[in-house]
């Protein structure tokens, strides 16, 4: 097929709002956590966006789209993208360059892993966090991937994912939900140490992630001509609001104030409940589907953060995972292929099947994110080990882990820098002992 000029232009665009993403991530998840702790959320965001991105250039796309081996992944025909056409397309986005739909797909490679960091803040090693990453991208993702979205088995069974509702937020929001549970919570767990250190920072994150998710969603249609691109933008917006509404509402009636935090969160729940259905869905069903979004993901952060006692940071578990999986099991009920003659037709449109295969997707999706990533958390742990000590976690991983803070409070600085060398000065004493 000929290369379309508007679909190319879109797509460039797309493409660069979904990379402001990942700095909106750090930039919410920072403000949301204690001072002690920001520039570290901001190392490992920056840290990894450069080594995903790397990793996908030289073999990530390749095992995600490349002809499937079995439809389990994809051979290594694709390698530091030899083959992969700049004036030509791939089946996949036929009217976009080749290297284009890899620039795309990059970056969902690469905010995938990050979206973790909201869960193992304040704690983990960063050595720890780059090979868990690594790895999580390379026997998790790549392979979700492949199986959904390059061809691979779920796709042949009819499975469905618009923008990764599947891939992303089902698979992350469980495997936060077993990080958590393996990291443990963090010291003196409780309301006292989750009060942001800036909500207007964790706003100005949001805001951007909603600007920057219209390129995650509608960039999903890879093309700018027909109207799927154009219903998804609004679909998102508005399942987006219903859920911020949701939000607030609910933590108003729970706390006696409508919060602040709440709000925001509930939008990005709703952002990310209406990703796989984005594409499928109209405006009125991503009304109902985003009521559904903000009251049964704000409920997933009652279940695991108050009744279980899941110290999950910033609730990704709910926040996405939840979140996620009611929009990927809304596309068996509301899909519609008067919106998108391309995808499917759920049960509201007579194809009562498309639920059930919904719901195998997101229960293979959510086994191999939490089963994956509990196993792999355990090896790693054993291994190097997995958590700061105790003393590290109270100066805080900004000093402790990369000797640097985030505010230039000179004072405090030095104070925190004085606590640290005093910590290291211990353990060289203790070794001496030892040996």
């Amino acid at each position: 097929m000929v290369l379309d000029s508007g679909d190319t232009a879109w797509m460039l665009v797309a493409g660069s709002l979904v990379l402001l993403m990942i700095p909106a991530l750090g930039l919410f998840e920072s403000g949301l956590l204690r001072k002690k702790n920001a520039a570290s959320i901001f190392m490992q965001i920056f840290f990894g966006l450069a080594l995903l991105s790397v990793m996908w250039f030289v073999f990530g796309f390749s095992l995600s789209f490349s002809p499937s081996e079995h439809g389990l992944i994809g051979d290594m025909e694709w390698v530091f993208l030899k083959g992969v056409p700049s004036d030509d397309s791939l089946p996949f986005a036929p009217t976009i360059p080749g290297v284009l739909f890899v620039k795309f797909q990059l970056m969902f490679a690469c905010i995938t892993p990050l979206l973790l960091t909201g869960t193992i803040a304040e704690r983990m090693k960063f050595s720890s966090f780059i090979v868990f990453i690594s790895a999580w991208s390379m026997l998790i993702y790549y392979p979700l991937v492949h199986w959904v979205w390059g061809g691979g088995w779920l796709a042949q069974l009819g499975v469905v994912d618009f923008a990764g509702g599947i891939v992303i937020h089902t698979s992350v929001g469980m495997a936060a939900l077993a990080a958590a549970i393996v990291l443990g919570k963090r010291r003196n767990y409780g309301p006292a140490i989750m009060i942001p250190h800036s909500i207007p920072l964790a706003v100005l994150g949001s805001s951007l992630l909603w600007l920057g998710w219209f390129g995650f969603n509608a960039g999903s249609a890879l093309a700018a001509s027909g109207g799927v691109a154009g219903n998804t933008v609004i679909v998102t917006h508005m399942a987006s609001s219903v859920s911020a509404l949701i939000w607030a509402g609910l933590s108003w009636v729970r706390t006696g104030k409508p919060s602040v935090v709440a709000t925001i969160n509930g939008a990005i729940a709703g952002l990310a409940g209406i990703t796989p259905a984005s594409g499928f869905v109209s405006a009125e069903h991503a009304f109902v589907i985003g009521i559904a979004i903000g009251v049964i993901s704000y409920s997933g952060v009652v279940l695991f953060k108050e009744k279980l006692h899941i110290d999950d940071a910033l609730d990704v578990s709910s926040v996405h995972g939840v979140a996620g999986i009611v929009g990927s099991l809304a596309i068996g009920i509301f899909a519609s292929t008067m919106i998108n003659p391309g995808g499917v037709d759920g049960l509201l449109f007579g194809n009562p099947d498309q639920l059930w295969i919904q719901a195998v997707g997101v229960a293979v999706a959510a086994a191999i994110g939490f089963g994956g990533t509990w196993i792999l958390m355990q090896i790693i742990k054993h291994l190097m080990g997995i958590r700061v000590s105790a003393r590290v976690e109270d100066v805080g991983l900004d000093i402790s882990e990369h000797a640097e803070s985030a505010y230039s409070d000179e004072e405090e600085f030095m104070l925190d820098m004085d606590t640290y060398t005093d910590s290291l000065q211990e353990k060289d004493e203790i070794f001496r002992k030892k040996k």
